[in-house]
């Protein structure tokens, strides 16, 4: 057990006791003999780093993973959770990451889905969906029974995985990283439900690493770091610079929203009315228009599949436009293949970093010089020069900061912020005069965010021109210069960085306006 107090001062008595709660997978500890108090009333912030332990713990709590010791108790009563079902039957609901629904059925017929029906097999789907309205304005949770899900955005489907779970009435609703996909407008209704449902009593767990929303609508927040928990504090008694502390394990510098490059006068990506189809035939880019100046971020912000990926792949010479073209430096690359671009200085930091970025079965050393074998400091004659590679490898794993144990190890074996410092350090080596760079911080913790933005910044000094494409506003708005606004594969307008409003964005990104 650790030694922190069951809970900090001012606390109630706890709905929900975890107490000793350990879990091993294949020999890694993935949770520590864990105290965790959930009370009614509160909203609770499970925070850490990727891989520090929160959705394993509350995996156990929902009974999707049993533990290996420890107990749990509800109202004050040992209770053993063996499966989903006992979870509910406690009167507890889990909404994971990606959501779980049926894109062909009605949202009533996915809410209807495992319930109990009074005249088996067939549901009575007109009291389901009496209960979905009422629940809809109970919480503020706007969304259509008989709406196909498929045809939802990706906001009202996250509606539909709550009604879902409030529909079998839970005393604890435990969200998992429940605004990675979420405009600024739809995270504000999230918040109003989670204090909502705390008010009636409720308990709210919220498992996320984004200190943002920690300080914005939690009471209490527990951090983990390495399978243990590190501190149980109030929210009001804490702030962001000392969670992320706790988090990393030293001190982070956190962006404040100040930081601003000098751009230069030259473009250096200019995109001319590009449009292009995406795999289904749907275009996804409509008549695309922007320039990126040397030394200058632009941030592309918008909701995920807007058409930032089918973007960022025909700048990467991944995909063919129908229409418009691309210059790199004033020469026309419209269509180029990816090797024509790198040599003409472009670097792509991809949105996939198993599929597209690294060679998981290579070694890293491998990796790291996978798109230079042809260049003479690393070729003996008419092979690649082991020791050259290894060198050059070793030098960039210490310049990185990657962890790893040997460069000669399968890239499968490096954690996502280590995979992802791998694929910065193998582009930026090129020094490449545009980069585009999509989703660079995504699922990583504070420490590798904090890293990698400092690589952001260091580049756009160094004269790189920068296309930032992420969902996540509070990176796009503390390192962008001007910020592209894109909505089902239109700019709906060009803001700039230093007087961008965060309202105003949302608005945008959402369909609702544009500049």
């Amino acid at each position: 057990m650790n030694n922190l107090p069951s809970q900090p001062p001012g606390a109630q008595a706890p709905l929900i006791q975890m107490r000793g709660i350990t879990k091993r997978f294949s020999g890694v500890l993935a949770n520590d003999s864990i105290d965790l108090a959930i009370r009614g009333g509160e909203v609770h912030a499970l925070l850490g780093e990727n891989g520090a332990g929160k959705t394993t713990l509350m995996n156990i709590l929902y009974g999707l993973y049993a533990a290996d010791s420890g107990e749990i108790t509800i109202h004050g009563e040992r209770t053993v959770i063996k499966s989903p079902k006992d979870a509910i039957d406690h009167s507890i609901a889990m909404v994971h990451q990606h959501f779980e629904l049926v894109p062909t059925l009605t949202v009533a017929e996915n809410v209807g889905l495992g319930l109990k029906a009074e005249r088996e097999p067939l549901l009575n789907l007109d009291s389901v969906m009496v209960k979905i309205e009422a629940l809809s304005k109970q919480y503020g949770l706007s969304v259509s029974p008989k709406a196909i899900v498929s045809g939802l955005s990706v906001g009202e489907r996250q509606r539909v995985e709550i009604i879902k779970a409030l529909f079998r009435e839970p005393e604890a609703l435990i969200l998992d990283e429940p605004t990675s996909v979420l405009t600024p407008q739809e995270i504000d209704g999230l918040f109003q439900f989670m204090r909502s449902m705390a008010s009636e009593g409720k308990a709210v767990v919220v498992i996320t690493h984004k200190l943002p929303e920690v300080m914005a609508v939690s009471d209490e927040v527990t951090v983990l770091k390495k399978g243990k928990v590190v501190a149980n504090l109030r929210t009001k008694d804490t702030n962001p610079d000392q969670l992320a502390e706790l988090m990393v394990g030293r001190e982070v510098q956190l962006e404040k929203g100040a930081s601003r490059g000098n751009p230069l006068d030259k473009a250096a990506l200019e995109v001319r009315e590009v449009s292009a189809h995406n795999d289904k035939g749907v275009m996804a880019l409509d008549k695309v228009t922007f320039t990126v100046r040397e030394g200058e971020i632009l941030g592309v912000a918008g909701v995920a599949g807007n058409g930032q990926s089918e973007l960022a792949e025909v700048l990467a010479g991944l995909r063919k436009t129908d229409s418009g073209s691309i210059l790199v430096l004033g020469t026309e690359l419209t269509n180029a293949s990816p090797r024509e671009l790198i040599e003409h200085g472009v670097g792509h930091i991809p949105e996939d970093r198993i599929g597209t970025g690294l060679v998981l079965d290579m070694s890293i050393a491998e990796n790291l010089v996978l798109e230079l074998r042809n260049d003479p400091r690393f070729r003996k004659r008419y092979t690649v020069d082991s020791q050259k590679v290894h060198e050059h490898a070793s030098k960039l794993v210490q310049e990185y900061s990657i962890a790893t144990a040997s460069v000669d190890a399968p890239a499968r074996t490096l954690s996502g912020g280590n995979m992802q410092k791998a694929i910065l350090a193998k582009v930026l080596y090129r020094e490449p005069k545009v980069l585009v760079a999509v989703q660079p911080t995504s699922g990583l913790d504070v420490g590798a965010t904090d890293f990698i933005t400092a690589k952001l910044v260091e580049q756009r000094k160094r004269g790189v021109a920068i296309l930032l494409i992420s969902s996540d506003l509070n990176e796009i708005l503390s390192l962008s210069d001007r910020i592209a606004c894109i909505y089902e594969g239109k700019i709906m307008g060009i803001l700039p960085g230093e007087t961008a409003d965060l309202e105003e964005i949302g608005l945008m990104i959402g369909g609702i306006k544009k500049s």
